[in-house]
């Protein structure tokens, strides 16, 4: 396995893959409810709940619509700070919610004071908030903005996106008061893209079940129907959810914590990296991400040119995103990268940059 320092996908370890080559089983059958029921189990206790947690054959940006259909009837708060935060934004307006936003400069953190201020200027039913930006390397701080919408508007669901973060930096769902969180498998769980996990909790189940129109495919409440019998309403990504099975296990075997002190370890060593070259990072102190940094670059590094040299390495790094490609890279330090793998990218650095007068 070739390390690739992206934000997803990610590399996938060779025994995870294999295990999507397993025969088919009905879906309707008591092996595969097995399966389906103790990867839900597993999912648990990565988002530290006691409650339900959806297997969704889509994407994350599909758990974005599902929070939307599912939570409000009219009314979202959306806190953007980054491309997929505005993502969620737009993707509530395309689904006819009135949509309003929190809109900081991309770098920059969601503050709860900036919550707290919308949330006594009008009353919303859902606030979406993106844990881990992966377009900026920024955290938002996310306990204490649910802390916030919980005392000053306590109607107010929280839904959390932890894409790129979840089982790669602490997030607790139940106790830090979050009503909805969600990830992919395909940036810190280490598989393959296709699958969306999604914590629900009896709250926003109350409140999906009185909201009208919530579509067929997304229905939490349908969803549900199906979760009590270890099934699904439609047809699940089954290979995929043997990868989970397995992976769900490896994950467990690393260790909750060693998993999460060895992604912040190799973000302390990029930002050491970084901060001896005197690139600044993008994300402010006490705000940065621990599964990727984001880098700003001077001009003349070429991450397209730098990534040719990489090829034949058999490594690869991430330029910038959207407006910040060309200005910043953003080294993806999640899944199954390891130390050893991150020292070899900083070492390509370190024999590449010279030659370019940096």
């Amino acid at each position: 396995m070739s390390p690739m320092f992206v934000p997803g996908p990610v590399d996938v370890a060779t025994d995870v893959l294999q295990q999507q080559a397993k025969p088919m089983l009905p879906h309707r059958s008591k092996d595969f409810e097995a399966i389906f029921q103790r990867c839900i189990q597993k999912s648990q206790q990565i988002f530290f709940t006691a409650s339900r947690v959806f297997i969704m054959s889509n994407s994350g940006s599909g758990a974005q619509e599902a929070c939307v259909r599912n939570f409000a009837k009219e009314k979202v708060l959306s806190c953007v700070n980054g491309a997929f935060s505005k993502r969620w934004f737009t993707v509530a307006a395309a689904n006819g919610k009135q949509a309003d936003k929190i809109e900081v400069p991309m770098g920059e953190a969601i503050l709860p004071e900036m919550v707290e201020e919308a949330l006594k200027k009008d009353a919303y039913e859902l606030i979406t908030v993106v844990h881990n930006e992966t377009s900026t390397g920024v955290m938002n701080p996310i306990k204490e903005i649910a802390e916030v919408v919980h005392r000053v508007s306590p109607d107010t669901l929280v839904a959390v996106d932890a894409v790129s973060s979840l089982a790669g930096a602490r997030i607790e769902m139940d106790a830090w008061g979050i009503d909805a969180l969600f990830t992919s498998s395909q940036k810190c769980l280490a598989l393959p893209p296709g699958l969306a996990l999604c914590g629900v909790n009896e709250r926003a189940m109350a409140r999906a079940a009185n909201v009208p129109n919530r579509g067929w495919y997304f229905d939490f409440v349908l969803l549900e129907k199906h979760r009590t019998k270890d099934s699904t309403p439609m047809t699940p990504a089954m290979s995929l959810i043997f990868a989970l099975d397995y992976q769900l296990d490896r994950i467990l075997a690393e260790g909750l914590d060693n998993r999460f002190a060895r992604h912040s370890a190799m973000a302390n060593r990029s930002k050491d990296w970084a901060d001896a070259k005197g690139w600044p990072l993008l994300a402010p102190e006490g705000y940065r991400s621990q599964t990727l940094t984001v880098v700003t670059n001077p001009p003349e590094f070429d991450c397209a040119d730098f990534n040719k040299f990489l090829a034949l390495r058999d490594l690869r790094l991430a330029n910038g995103y959207g407006d910040l490609k060309g200005k910043t890279f953003r080294i993806a330090h999640m899944g199954e990268i390891q130390p050893s793998d991150l020292e070899d990218l900083l070492s390509a650095f370190d024999e590449y940059l010279p030659g370019k007068g940096l």
